[in-house]
């Protein structure tokens, strides 16, 4: 498998929302809380501890000038707060005008990457920017944008040193940047109907299964994968 430890076209995502068992649909909250999981399909030879591939945790966040996210932030969840001042009107709870007109138009929700970890055996072979991708496509029809901070205080404390913490920063922005992510304020924001983010995964497929990817591009479909 080429130092992998299954064949990555095997790797299925779970998405999950959590939430509390009495809270309406309709529930004033105005985060909805999604959980990814990375893993090898039941039907490809792998070691059973190899077969989780990692994981995402997400929020979901109305964009709307009757439910501001900054009225709904904790004063603990000072990442959450910092990306929301980036990028939203304090008065309305909508997009600052300058970066409205960046992003598609479309349903008035964000999603914010909380953190995205890939276990140790698969790093290294050009995974995270496709599966990160994949991820956020799901929500491509629900969400207009998907926004994250990268910055050596968001990392584990006592993780790194300062120089690998700001080393590690920049491989990872250089890494939201090759899946269509851009700076924007202190935060990274992609538009979840850039091309660049639904191609993200057209390497990985070629080089896994060449014999099986045809390109379609129309106006409404990008690019399809068979």
């Amino acid at each position: 498998m080429r130092g992998l430890p299954a064949n990555p076209l095997s790797i299925e995502l779970s998405i999950t929302n959590s939430a509390l068992w009495w809270q309406a649909g309709d529930d004033d909250d105005v985060l909805e809380h999604w959980e990814v999981s990375a893993d090898v399909w039941d039907y490809e030879a792998c070691s059973p501890r190899h077969r989780h591939v990692g994981g995402m945790s997400l929020v979901v966040a109305d964009l709307d000038r009757d439910r501001n996210l900054l009225d709904e932030i904790e004063p603990e969840q000072g990442p959450l707060e910092y990306i929301a001042e980036s990028v939203i009107d304090l008065a309305d709870g909508v997009l600052v005008p300058e970066l409205d007109t960046c992003i598609t138009p479309g349903v008035p929700r964000m999603v914010i990457i909380r953190w995205f970890e890939l276990a140790p055996e698969w790093r290294g072979h050009g995974l995270a920017g496709p599966l990160i991708a994949a991820a956020l496509d799901r929500f491509a029809r629900t969400a207009r944008l998907a926004v994250c901070r990268i910055a050596p205080s968001c990392l584990p404390i006592g993780s790194v040193d300062p120089v690998a913490a700001e080393f590690a920063c920049t491989r990872l922005s250089d890494l939201l940047e090759s899946v269509g992510f851009f700076h924007w304020k202190g935060v990274h924001v992609v538009d979840l109907n850039d091309p660049t983010l639904r191609d993200a995964s057209l390497g990985l497929v070629r080089q896994w299964a060449p014999d099986r990817l045809v390109r379609q591009r129309t106006p409404d479909e990008g690019v399809a994968v068979y």
